[in-house]
């Protein structure tokens, strides 16, 4: 099950690298800075946390130079943060050893719903992680509360490396390993509020959208992180080597990272703006009943989540988890190759974040969310095509040579929805569209006469369908056309040079390059606009949870949703409709409701 629902990797050294390149990318902006506000007056009383505004000579106000203690902000919560997503990601990236680790027996039905459950988890609570901790982070401040969360987040991560399978302690092993999982997502939930919140705190009126975009990096670079590190380790040993012991590597690596981590944070000062707040008593005592009990509040928690985080997520996931998603299960790219390309487009494309988040200081948050939004939605279909014909083409020249039909009782077919993996599907109808569409396979349905049976044909040749299951109906689709995973057409380049050097590969890294360029252009600046959205007293609440919301649960839920769409309409471009319509969603209620925020003053707002 290579290339099941999938996260990413990441090693100590990788971990080392990111920070190096992060100071050097601070360093880097922090002369053009200098250079472009040498006539400016310089802050001063750096010490005390507050930032000024230097003044050109033409009398205009512009944001002063990045001071080091900015730095050191960005750098802790960045660094803090990819260590939580890095954390997060491995289930999903390393599904198929924990299922074969955690669940007993050779049924790779219920090991597949172990994933699909375990994977889902984790997004599921997040939303409960961010009511829990925003109101801690509102009560006792923003520091105090990312440090619980990443520590939270470690230990579940570590105890995941060292916990024995089933084989050894049965039942237990599956439970605790959920139970970790519930725990990384309760402490994702509130980490990236706490990190957001933080650094935009810290940052000086005009900048925010820059300063937060560093943290917009953190998801990708942990998801880029955590595959690179599971890659590493699997050409460094083989694979009996790795499904014994190899893949708890990058669990264990969690708890030296989660020391790094706590020490460059335990650095770090509170926030001027909660410090301020806490000094004048003006804090407040009932967070959540302030956030969502009050109209006027709970009226823009709705706003940001309809007009914003629901599309901007679905955006995210689509053009990374779902790319992945689509190039393994319905292209059956082998996992290797698909994750080299993804982490490819990565590496070119996440420098835009902080591209697009300097760009909001410039022309706004709203337009570049909306226009992220919009382009994807109006572009999906062609790019995904171009992909599916560049990695498989075999595969798309079947779907339009081969002609598969169904016809049953429509009484008997079923939906097919099945967000975390549970049901279990025993109408013949649903089983066997299920299988067509786990072996990527058109087919249309027709309606049968009632109580009638399922009947299939393959370019107008029956096919027994007598046991249920649709095996007999893939195999006559297969003889007609349809290729097999592992055929020689699909695409495989499982190296980098392979890869650098393959001109299909290239293509395939520039397609993708351009849905992760739609990521930048929608999450780049949704941190500083969530942040300026809410007020000082309720702000890591506030804007905590429509993020997971959306994120959790919009995003979180896009690829079997997809899935779901796919095998009931029997096509397997129309999983796109779902984050289509939900980023089109966001255009008009975000053009209508959602405000501009980028000049407002956050620092004296309670």
């Amino acid at each position: 099950m290579e290339g099941s629902p999938k996260g990413f990797p990441d090693s100590l050294n990788g971990f080392g690298r990111l920070c190096v390149d992060v100071r050097v990318r601070v360093r880097f902006s922090m002369r053009i800075a200098a250079v472009s506000h040498r006539a400016h007056a310089r802050e001063d009383k750096r010490g005390e946390g507050k930032q000024h505004m230097s003044v050109s000579a033409s009398g205009t106000a512009a944001p002063p130079p990045m001071t080091r203690e900015e730095r050191k902000v960005i750098i802790a919560s960045s660094a803090g943060t990819v260590f939580e997503w890095y954390d997060f990601y491995l289930a999903g990236s390393l599904a198929a050893n924990i299922a074969a680790t955690f669940v007993p027996g050779s049924n790779d039905t219920a090991k597949f719903i172990f994933v699909l459950f375990g994977f889902a988890a984790g997004f599921a609570v997040r939303p409960f992680g961010a009511l829990v901790f925003g109101r801690l982070g509102d009560l006792i401040g923003r520091k105090y509360t990312f440090l619980v969360t990443m520590t939270l987040m470690g230990i579940a991560t570590f105890v995941v490396g060292l916990l024995p399978g089933y084989d050894t302690i049965g039942y237990a092993a599956p439970v605790i390993f959920i139970l970790c999982r519930l725990a990384q997502g309760l402490a994702l939930g509130g980490e990236y509020g706490g990190a957001a919140t933080y650094v935009a705190e810290h940052a000086p009126h005009g900048r925010r959208g820059f300063y937060t975009s560093w943290i917009q990096t953190t998801a990708t670079v942990g998801l880029f992180l955590s595959l690179l590190v599971i890659l590493t380790l699997r050409l460094s040993m083989t694979p009996e080597t790795f499904a014994a012991w190899g893949w708890r590597v990058p669990f264990l690596l969690s708890i030296i990272l989660l020391g790094f981590s706590l020490w460059i944070r335990l650095q770090l000062a509170e926030s001027p703006a909660f410090q301020k707040m806490k000094d004048e008593g003006t804090r407040s005592k009932a967070p959540l009943t302030e956030a969502f009990g009050k109209w006027s509040n709970a009226k823009i928690a709705l706003i940001a989540l309809f007009g914003a985080t629901a599309g901007q997520a679905v955006v995210w996931y689509c053009g990374q988890f779902y790319a992945l998603f689509f190039l393994t299960q319905t292209l059956k790219v082998d996992g290797t190759t698909a994750n080299l390309l993804i982490a490819f487009g990565l590496l070119l494309g996440t420098p835009f974040f902080v591209f697009f988040g300097w760009l909001s200081d410039k022309i706004g948050r709203k337009p570049i969310l909306i226009a992220g939004c919009l382009i994807a939605a109006a572009t999906y279909f062609p790019l995904f095509e171009l992909i599916a014909r560049t990695a498989n083409p075999k595969l798309i020249a079947a779907t339009s040579e081969v002609k598969i039909e169904l016809t049953a009782d429509p009484a008997s077919c079923g939906t097919l929805f099945d967000p975390v993996g549970v049901r279990v599907f025993t109408r013949p109808c649903d089983v066997i569209r299920r299988t067509l569409a786990t072996n990527s396979m058109h087919y249309t349905l027709l309606p049968g006469a009632a109580g009638s049976p399922v009947v299939a044909t393959v370019n107008g040749t029956d096919v027994p369908t007598a046991d249920n299951t649709g095996a007999a109906l893939v195999a006559a689709a297969q003889a007609a056309g349809y290729p097999k995973a592992g055929d020689p057409s699909i695409i495989k380049q499982p190296s980098i040079g392979g890869v650098l050097s393959d001109s299909r590969s290239l293509t395939l890294i520039g397609l993708l390059f351009v849905l992760v360029l739609y990521v930048t252009m929608v999450y780049g600046p949704i941190a500083a606009l969530l942040v300026e959205l809410f007020p000082t007293r309720i702000r890591y609440t506030g804007m905590s949870l429509p993020y997971h919301i959306g994120n959790g649960w919009f995003g979180g839920f896009l690829p079997p949703t997809a899935f779901a769409i796919v095998a009931a309409s029997g096509n397997i471009f129309s999983g796109l409709w779902y984050p289509i319509i939900i980023a089109l969603m966001t255009v008009v209620i975000g053009l209508i409701f959602l405000p501009e925020t980028k000049d407002r003053n956050i620092e004296d707002w309670h």
